[in-house]
This record gives structure tokens, C-alpha cells and sequence, in this order.
């Protein structure tokens, strides 16, 4: 009986070890998907998932249906970036440069858009639910179809947006 025990406790173990060591997380980012953003800033569909990009110059970068969900992208230049449809759910973008982007379809709530420059940006149909966008510049953008339920607007610029 003993035997059988000692037997018992070192398969469950040797499983339990195996299981844990050979999961991947699923919550990281693809070093691939990163690797190919930044040398030809083209990755739409690519998971990004809480990857870092503070400062990255993304400007007019394809990401498209790219999964963004958590990522940090403060102060990230996107300008001219296409975003539509991209999967930003609490994503950090704080003071990032969002000028003529296009984020249309994007999901984007609870996303924290601190500061962050959308002007003449395409939000049309983007989920900004519960996102932060105080003191946010959305001059000029389109919001047209937007969802902004408890989206927080303090001191945000909206002159001239489209909604």
C-alpha cells in the first residue's frame, strides 16, 4: 500500500510539473508579431497583447484586427495608423499621438486615453465603453456610431467632432 502511494504522489506530481512548465501564458504577446510591427510596421491580425511599445513611432502602421488588449502604448506615435477594428480593451494609450487614425470598429473600452491626440481621428462604431478620455483631444474626430456609455470626457476637447 505504501508502494501504491509513493507511486500515486510521484505521477501527480511529474503531471502537475509537466503541465505547469509546458503551458505557454496566454496572456502574452507573439515576439514574431512584435518583431515584424516594428521592422515593417505591417501586422494586422497579429497579437500584441500586453506588449510594451511606450514611444514606439507607429505612425501609419497597419494594425488592423490586431489584438492590442492591455498593451502600453503611452506616448506612442500612431498617427495615421490604421486601427480598425483592433482589440484595445484596456490598453494604456496616455499622451499617445492618435492624429488621423483609424479607429473604426475598434474596441476600445476601458482603454485609458489620458491626453491622448485623436484629432480628425475615425472612431465610427468604436466600443469607447467605460474608457478614460480626460483631457483627450478628439477635435475634428468622428464618433459617429460610438459607443461611449460611462466613458469619462473630463476636460476633453470635442470642438468640431462628428458624433
Amino acid at each position: 500500500m505504501k508502494r501504491f502511494l509513493t507511486l500515486a504522489l510521484i505521477l501527480t506530481l511529474f503531471l502537475v510539473s509537466s503541465f505547469s512548465f509546458s503551458t505557454s501564458p496566454s496572456y502574452a504577446y507573439s515576439e514574431f508579431d512584435l518583431g515584424k510591427l516594428l521592422a515593417t510596421h505591417e501586422c494586422a491580425k497579429c497579437d500584441l497583447t500586453y506588449a510594451r511599445l511606450t514611444d514606439a513611432d507607429l505612425s501609419g502602421a497597419d494594425l488592423s484586427d490586431a489584438y492590442l488588449s492591455g498593451a502600453d502604448l503611452s506616448d506612442a506615435n500612431l498617427s495615421g495608423a490604421y486601427l480598425s477594428g483592433a482589440y484595445l480593451t484596456y490598453a494604456r494609450l496616455t499622451f499617445a499621438r492618435l492624429t488621423g487614425a483609424n479607429l473604426s470598429g475598434a474596441n476600445l473600452s476601458r482603454a485609458d486615453l489620458t491626453a491622448a491626440r485623436l484629432t480628425d481621428a475615425d472612431l465610427s462604431g468604436a466600443d469607447l465603453s467605460d474608457a478614460n478620455l480626460t483631457a483627450a483631444d478628439l477635435e475634428g474626430a468622428d464618433l459617429s456610431g460610438a459607443d461611449l456609455t460611462y466613458a469619462r470626457l473630463d476636460d476633453a476637447n470635442l470642438d468640431a467632432a462628428i458624433r
